[in-house]
């Protein structure tokens, strides 16, 4: 099957729009029209409803969207495995969550690079269902989250823990003083939100709702603001007096899991891998979740 078949099929399902999905893969209307009547013609069923202006997917593409990514990921990893170079030997795949890379694995990625020598790296940002999911299709070697996928085929390991701190531009605000507008939340995973919403119920709806730590840090320094943001993230800023600490919020931890399938074929590589992704267990919190 021609892999263009299913990116186009993956555009149209993202936009909603045979226009828009023309525009943003450079080709005609009329070649992304004939592009899924192709597909839908070797796959015998309709794959989107087309009325005007609302383009929705059958039933049947519904299902076939985890496909195309799956057919579409193992494709681009087949060719970056033929196409190791003579000094590499193997390619580890690493899926971690969008706060995972900011709050935790960032400072292991050079570590990473120069403990595994041979070892070519493909790293993605992934939500935990599409990394559940890729691990089970074997496209995905490692899956790093704060909610790891339990299933018994994979294998699970904690890394680490990070610390989430509340902190505010703002010098000796108490978290009951927390007002409209200053609030940013971040999507540190379900067991936060848990404890979030028993034990600060009384913060304000958030101005800024973002799965990045980066961003709510950018934001709150340039806007003002106050936000759980990881220990290690804002060091710099408590020390120089541009953020201070809420008072009244206790400091959080997440873990960090990593997951595995004991099967494949790359388990010594993974288990080095892992070995240098480990922290130190030096942590300070309140609470773990």
């Amino acid at each position: 099957m021609d892999t263009d078949l299913l990116k186009t099929f993956l555009e149209v399902s993202r936009t909603r729009h045979f226009g828009k999905a023309a525009e943003n893969l450079y080709l005609t209307r009329s070649a992304v029209s004939f592009r899924v009547k192709q597909l839908e013609s070797i796959l015998g069923v309709a794959l989107f409803e087309r009325q005007r202006n609302n383009i929705q997917p059958t039933p049947a593409g519904e299902r076939m969207l985890g496909h195309a990514e799956a057919v579409l990921t193992a494709w681009e990893r087949a060719k970056q495995d033929v196409s190791l170079s003579q000094l590499q030997s193997t390619q580890l795949a690493i899926g971690a969550g969008p706060n995972i890379w900011d709050a935790y694995l960032q400072g292991y990625l050079q570590g990473l690079h120069v403990g595994l020598p041979g070892v070519a790296l493909r790293t993605e940002v992934l939500p935990t269902n599409a990394m559940t999911r890729q691990l089970m299709d074997r496209t995905l070697d490692i899956a790093i989250s704060f909610d790891p996928p339990k299933l018994e085929q994979f294998e699970l390991q904690q890394l680490g823990q990070i610390n989430l701190l509340l902190v505010s531009s703002i010098n000796d605000q108490s978290v009951d003083a927390v007002v409209a507008g200053q609030y940013v939340k971040v999507d540190w995973g379900t067991a936060f939100n848990i404890v979030h919403a028993q034990e600060y119920a009384s913060l304000p709806v958030p101005t800024l709702h973002t799965s990045s730590a980066s961003i709510a840090l950018d934001f709150i320094l340039n806007n003002g603001g106050c936000a759980f943001l990881p220990e290690h993230l804002v060091q710099h800023a408590l020390r120089c007096g541009e953020l201070h600490l809420v008072s009244g919020a206790n400091a959080i931890s997440r873990n960090v899991y990593v997951a595995y399938w004991a099967e494949n074929d790359r388990l010594a590589q993974i288990k080095q891998a892992i070995g240098f992704l480990k922290d130190d267990g030096s942590v300070f919190a309140h609470a773990t979740i």
